[in-house]
């Protein structure tokens, strides 16, 4: 991981350091044109994000009734930089709450962002070939508890009917022989196609990119401030379907066959998970940025 000296090593007397990077700039360049962008501009404010004016991202959906992005999303200071966020922009970290609960899905915990623009319907990033990048990182403070399934970063159909792939982490619902400790992309159909282990310490780099009119999915990855590289060919996927990119944290409950509607939460929840470089480029003409 690139990272710049300790200048002082923070204070001399200063007891055990943080488990987070100083922050640094990403040294990655954007190569191919912008269809979203969800990377997060340091001069915006908690509450600039529950106005369509001034989020990146649509300001109602998809999270807790009552709640605002504002009280959902955190900005942790020591995370340093993602790969793709030069000087100017800051990490995001979504939470969960006990207040988590979208509409009547009582058996989720669930605050996913969606880029502004991506509609349900007609979504420009939803045809040609179109890549996802984003980093993720853990925040010791609000651990996940992995004996849950997590979905953190998926696209979803516009019929609501299933999700061309998901991003997992935790223990997966009747696949619990995969480890829980890995990231996992999965396709359309639930199977893996491919996991790595989670660090504690280090962001971690992904691109997933959808081709729609070969219906494939290829996934790219790094850790810290290297290139990303190939980790899978382009695997055959359904693709079709349109619908939308969803960014953040579903928490799924055990003990139940109706993880929509029952099963068992514990209670005090305090949970998130960290996002930076956050943005879909078009990446016609093998376009793809490392």
């Amino acid at each position: 991981m690139h990272r710049p000296p300790f200048i002082m090593l923070m204070l001399a007397g200063a007891s055990a350091p943080s488990v987070f990077a100083l922050p640094y700039a990403g040294n990655g360049t954007i190569k191919c044109p912008i269809v979203f962008d969800g990377r997060i501009k340091s001069s915006l404010t908690p509450t600039d994000f529950d106005s369509g004016g001034s989020s990146p991202f649509g300001p109602d959906y998809v999270k807790g009734q009552g709640l605002k992005w504002s009280e959902i999303l955190k900005f942790p200071t020591d995370a340093g930089s993602a790969r793709f966020d030069p000087d100017g922009y800051k990490p995001v970290e979504v939470t969960l709450s006990d207040s988590s609960i979208f509409q009547s899905q009582k058996g989720f915990r669930r605050a996913g962002l969606q880029f502004q623009g991506d509609s349900n319907n007609g979504s420009p990033a939803s045809s040609g070939i179109k890549t996802l990048h984003f980093s993720v990182k853990q925040d010791p403070t609000r651990p996940l508890n992995l004996s849950h399934e997590y979905l953190t970063v998926w696209h979803e159909a516009a019929d609501y009917s299933a999700n061309q792939f998901n991003f997992e982490l935790g223990t997966i619902l009747g696949q619990e022989s995969l480890a829980k400790s890995t990231y996992k992309v999965l396709d359309r159909k639930n199977k893996q196609i491919w996991s790595t282990a989670i660090e504690k310490n280090e962001w971690q780099n992904f691109a997933i990119q959808l081709d729609y009119s070969k219906n494939t999915l290829q996934v790219y990855y790094s850790k810290g401030d290297a290139p990303l590289a190939s980790v899978t060919k382009a695997v055959s996927n359904d693709n079709s379907g349109g619908g939308q990119f969803q960014i953040g944290v579903l928490k799924k409950p055990t003990g139940t066959s109706d993880v929509v509607n029952s099963g068992y939460q514990e209670g005090k929840i305090n949970e998130g998970q960290i996002y930076g470089s956050l943005f879909i480029e078009d990446s016609a003409n093998a376009c793809i940025s490392l």
